[in-house]
């Protein structure tokens, strides 16, 4: 037997979204900016669809909805497309505000900016992960363009307080984008409720397809396109976008907005019995918060203590699929938990499971096993 724990690099693509998709490969093959003919504007009609499902599903108009290759994309469009806009409107705005512990995704492209003229803080973390709201107000000012904070973290699963967040953004006016690529499908999102300006999701982190993503819009926001050559996405992202994908996107959203609360309740417990059984080995610490609110159910991330990071891993790998970090960290140390205060050997000794719809008990207790027999053949 073999587990499937990874589920926060990718998931599969749930046979609901799959059979959604299936016509528009090759029965429905139409552009659907061909609007000069019927299949044209049926192609047109099933992207409305699935515009209209991720904004229903996001608490959002289907008019702020830019369809994207993934949320890597979406974050690109939101930061830079956001520096750009400011820069021609004149704006005299141009600091950057984040945290040191957000996804590459959005710190590769801050980094690129502030290389271009748009001065940038990375603010700490406290050792659960959380953002220090103070650290957050202290840092802001009339100068602060954009604040970007991830929803829900990529590795150790911590909920950021968007909704505080975003108070403190409006306060001074700078606009908020939130990096949603973890937590779109998987907790309660509603982008004008909480006062949210950007928000970026990924298909292929919640049953969808990879190869499709969203950035959410709110009226109003000034965004320059990344992709010019055909002024699809009302201007804002060019290419022809791809139907099958965006009603797969749509399509998931829609799913895992239906089960949202009851698979949350069941992967909390599958996670809350693997943490119980693995706390017990002694000299396993649990990065990020305790499972609650500020937690998501499927997520932990363990650092196993006197043990060689490389070895745990080479005999988890035989049964088990799961990681000691993001999916994009090249087998670089994590700086998500560099930033929680872990060593390097702590975070290459450390685990990250992701569960999933699809994962059951007989996963949980394989899962169980396979780390015991390991740290305990390691550490004997």
């Amino acid at each position: 037997m073999f587990a499937y724990l990874d589920h926060q690099a990718s998931t599969p693509c749930d046979a609901a979204v799959l059979a959604a998709m299936a016509p528009w490969w090759s029965e429905h093959p139409a552009n659907p900016a061909s609007r000069g003919h019927r299949p044209g504007l049926a192609a047109a009609a099933a992207v409305e669809r699935a515009r209209g499902q991720v904004a229903t599903v996001l608490g959002a108009g289907p008019e702020g909805v830019v369809f994207t290759s993934g949320a890597t994309e979406a974050n690109n469009l939101a930061l830079k497309g956001v520096a750009e806009a400011a820069l021609s409107g004149g704006s005299r705005r141009r600091r950057l505000v984040s945290l040191v512990s957000e996804h590459r995704a959005v710190l590769d492209p801050l980094r690129y900016l502030e290389r271009h003229g748009f001065p940038l803080s990375l603010l700490p973390v406290q050792p659960d992960g959380r953002l220090e709201l103070a650290a957050l107000e202290n840092a802001l000012g009339d100068d602060v363009l954009l604040v970007s904070v991830m929803a829900a973290n990529n590795e150790i699963g911590v909920l950021q307080p968007l909704a505080e967040v975003a108070a403190l953004c409006r306060r001074v006016g700078a606009l908020l984008h939130v990096d949603a690529a973890q937590a779109a499908g998987h907790i309660p999102l509603a982008i004008e409720a909480l006062g949210i300006d950007l928000l970026s999701v990924s298909g292929h982190k919640c049953g969808g397809p990879p190869g499709v993503g969203a950035l959410l819009v709110r009226q109003g926001v000034e965004l320059a396109p990344q992709l010019h050559g055909g002024g699809q996405e009302h201007g804002r992202r060019a290419g022809s976008v791809p139907v099958p994908l965006v009603v797969g996107l749509g399509e998931a959203l829609q799913l895992a907005e239906a089960d949202r609360a009851s698979r949350a309740l069941r992967l909390g417990g599958l996670r809350d019995r693997l943490w119980t059984a693995l706390e017990r080995l002694g000299g396993v610490q649990r990065n990020g918060p305790a499972p609650g609110p500020l937690r998501l159910a499927h997520n932990l991330n363990i650092t196993v203590l006197a043990v060689d990071g490389a070895a745990l891993h080479q005999r988890l790998r035989r049964r088990l699929a799961v990681s000691s970090g993001s999916a994009c960290s090249q087998g670089s140390p994590s700086h998500v938990l560099a930033a929680l205060g872990r060593s390097r050997a702590e975070a290459a000794a450390s685990i990250r499971f992701g569960l999933g719809r699809a994962t059951t008990s007989a996963e949980i207790d394989l899962a169980i096993d396979v780390v015991t027999d390991a740290v305990r053949e390691l550490r004997g």
